[in-house]
C-alpha cells in the first residue's frame, strides 16, 4: 500500500504546488492592493482653479496651497468664472473656487461626472477653509453625472467588465488550444479572434450601459470604439504574457489588470483621493486609462482623451508584437533539429 507521502506526491504534483503557491501570492496581493488603495481616501493635490480679485488672490492661493496635508493644488484662473468652467470641462481642473469680493458666499464649481467622491471631498476641504475665514460656500456642478449613473461609477464598472472580458477571452483561447501558439499563423488567428470578440464586447457593453439601462450618456460610436480598444488591449496583453510564461501568464495578466489596475483606476475614488503609489500607476494601466476615457466621452465632450488612448494603444501594440515574437521563437525551436549527425 502506498505511504501517505507517496499519495500526497501523486495527488499534488510539484507543478500544482507551485501554482497553488502562486495563487496564494496573487490572493494576498489582491487584498493588499485593494485595502491599501481604499482604506484611507483623502484628497491630495486636487487641481483647484481660483477666481479672485488680484488684491486677495495671491494670499488666498498661498493659504489654500498650505493647508495641512496639501489637499489642494491651486492655480489662479484668468477670465472669470466662465474660464474656470471651461477648464473643468476640458479636464484641466478638478474644481474651481469663485470668490465673491462683495459678499461672504463663494461658489465652488465641481464635476460630478468625474466621480462624486472627489466632488464631495473637495467640498469638505473648501468648506472648512472658508469657515475659518468667516465665509461660506455654495456648490455648483458644471458636469453632473447622469440621473442613472449613481456617483459617476458606471464608466468604471463598464471598463472593468471590458477588461474582464479581454483576459477571459485570451485565457479561453489558451486553455482550448495551448497557452503558447505553435506558430505565427496561429498567433494571427488568435489575435483576429480576439479582435472580433473585442468589437462585439465593445458594442454590446455600450448598448447595455447606454440605451438599455440609460446609465451612461454619450454617443454609441465613441464608447464602442473605446470598448473595442480596451478589450483588445487587455486580451493582447494576456496573450503576450501567455506566450512568455505559458499558463502562468494568465495569473500575470490578472495581477496587472485586477490586482493593480482596478483599485488604481480612479473609479470609486478618483486619482487625487488615492495614495501616491496607486495615483501614479493608475493612468498607465488599462483600467485607469479606460475609465478616464469613458468619463471624458460621457461628460466632458471627449476632452482629455489623447494620453489615455495612447496608453491603451501602447498596451495593444505591445501585446501584438510580443505575441508574434514569442510565436516565431516557438516555431524556430520546433523546427531546429534535436539530434546530432
Amino acid at each position: 500500500m502506498p505511504s501517505f507521502a507517496q499519495e500526497l506526491r501523486s495527488a499534488v504534483t510539484a507543478r500544482a504546488a507551485v501554482l497553488v503557491i502562486g495563487a496564494l501570492v496573487l490572493q494576498l496581493a489582491f487584498i493588499a492592493s485593494y485595502v491599501g488603495a481604499f482604506h484611507d481616501p483623502r484628497p491630495r493635490e486636487v487641481s483647484l482653479g481660483l477666481v479672485a480679485p488680484r488684491a486677495i488672490g495671491g494670499q488666498l492661493e498661498e493659504r489654500l496651497d498650505r493647508l495641512p496635508g496639501r489637499p489642494l493644488d491651486v492655480h489662479t484662473v484668468d477670465g472669470g468664472e466662465a474660464a474656470a468652467v471651461a477648464e473643468i470641462r476640458e479636464r484641466d481642473l478638478d474644481a474651481a473656487l469663485v470668490v465673491d469680493p462683495r459678499g461672504t458666499i463663494d461658489t465652488l464649481l465641481v464635476a460630478g461626472g468625474a466621480g462624486a467622491s472627489l466632488a464631495q471631498a473637495t467640498e469638505a476641504v473648501i468648506t472648512r477653509a472658508e469657515a475659518a475665514e468667516g465665509r461660506t460656500v455654495r456648490v455648483r456642478d458644471v458636469a453632473p453625472a447622469a440621473a442613472g449613473d449613481a456617483r459617476g461609477l458606471t464608466s468604471f464598472y463598464l471598463v472593468i467588465g471590458w477588461c474582464v472580458g479581454g483576459y477571459l477571452c485570451a485565457a479561453i483561447l489558451a486553455i482550448s488550444a495551448g497557452a503558447r501558439p505553435a506558430n505565427p499563423h496561429r498567433a494571427v488567428i488568435r489575435l483576429g479572434a480576439l479582435a472580433l470578440y473585442a468589437a462585439a464586447a465593445g458594442l454590446l457593453g455600450t448598448v447595455i450601459a447606454g440605451p438599455v439601462l440609460d446609465a451612461l450618456p454619450g454617443g454609441i460610436l465613441g464608447l464602442w470604439g473605446l470598448g473595442t480598444l480596451v478589450v483588445f488591449a487587455v486580451g493582447a496583453t494576456t496573450l503576450a504574457l501567455q506566450g512568455l510564461a505559458g499558463i502562468v501568464g494568465i495569473g500575470l495578466a490578472i495581477a496587472i489588470v485586477v490586482v493593480l489596475g482596478n483599485p488604481s483606476a480612479g473609479g470609486a475614488y478618483p486619482y487625487p483621493l488615492l495614495p501616491p503609489f496607486w495615483n501614479t500607476i493608475g493612468p498607465a494601466l488599462p483600467p485607469g486609462a479606460g475609465t478616464w476615457s469613458a468619463r471624458s466621452l460621457a461628460y466632458f465632450n471627449g476632452n482629455g482623451l489623447t494620453g489615455p488612448l495612447l496608453v491603451l494603444s501602447a498596451w495593444a501594440v505591445a501585446g501584438v508584437v510580443v505575441t508574434m515574437v514569442c510565436a516565431g521563437a516557438r516555431r524556430r525551436e520546433r523546427d531546429e533539429p534535436t539530434g546530432t549527425p
